[in-house]
């Protein structure tokens, strides 16, 4: 397994160049630490790789990506989220405490949180949703990065028409944090709920508006019709 992990660090360092890594640093007000590589190369380097360890049993798999998460690097990150995304439907209920380690312990940035939560472990809670009451949980912690997950957890559920009840639920527990990033993420649910439920997330803000945020309501209403949009945001 150290072979595969030195190969994947190594290409990724001969990837990497200090314009792109300057530039990504741009995007994040947090620290955090970046190669500097293009996405489509580190999703091309991560596919290589893959061919690598995908006879390799789960556990092994999760333990390199476990690695690849420990390091910090966000570039890693990514080519552990594109691994376990390929594997998550042979994934196992006690599976999830891997993902929940990963989730409170290395995620520190939205990008990292998003390309998890959007499909490893959104792909997961809809394999088995009776771990929605994990995401709950999330949604009461005192980590930015915990509850935003708990939320863009559900984007694609939410595109999908799936899970409306714990979409709003979320919401609610969500509703007023001060976290411009988390702000965002339960927006960016609503919004995708509003696809195949755009009267209940329409009335959902209308109902909160007075004390919902702002950044949150422009993201949860941006895809309703422009008669919805300017009533939801009149004073």
């Amino acid at each position: 397994m150290n072979e595969i992990l030195e190969k994947v660090r190594r290409e990724l360092r001969e990837a990497s160049d200090e314009k792109t890594r300057q530039t990504g640093l741009g995007y994040f007000k947090e620290e955090i630490n970046l190669y500097g590589i293009r996405a489509k190369t580190v999703k091309e380097i991560a596919k290589q790789n893959y061919s690598l360890v995908k006879s390799r049993s789960k556990k092994d798999i999760l333990t390199m990506c476990d690695s690849l998460w420990e390091s910090g690097m966000m570039e890693e990150t990514f080519v552990a989220c594109l691994w376990t995304e390929k594997r998550v439907q042979a994934f196992a209920p006690e599976d999830f405490s891997t993902l929940e380690k990963w989730v409170h312990r290395y995620v520190n940035n939205w990008a990292s949180c998003d390309t998890l939560c959007n499909h490893t472990v959104g792909d997961f809670i809809q394999k088995y949703p009776d771990h929605l009451a994990k995401l709950k949980n999330w949604a009461r912690s005192d980590n930015r990065w915990v509850k935003r997950a708990a939320a863009v957890s559900l984007i694609i559920p939410a595109r999908r028409g799936m899970f409306p009840d714990d979409i709003f639920e979320i919401a609610e527990i969500l509703l007023m944090d001060r976290d411009d990033m988390v702000q965002k993420g339960y927006g960016w649910m609503l919004k995708e709920a509003s696809k195949p439920y755009q009267k209940e997330v329409f009335d959902f803000v209308m109902r909160n508006r007075a004390f919902m945020p702002r950044t949150a309501l422009r993201y949860a209403i941006e895809k309703m019709p422009a008669d919805l949009r300017a009533r939801a945001m009149e004073k």
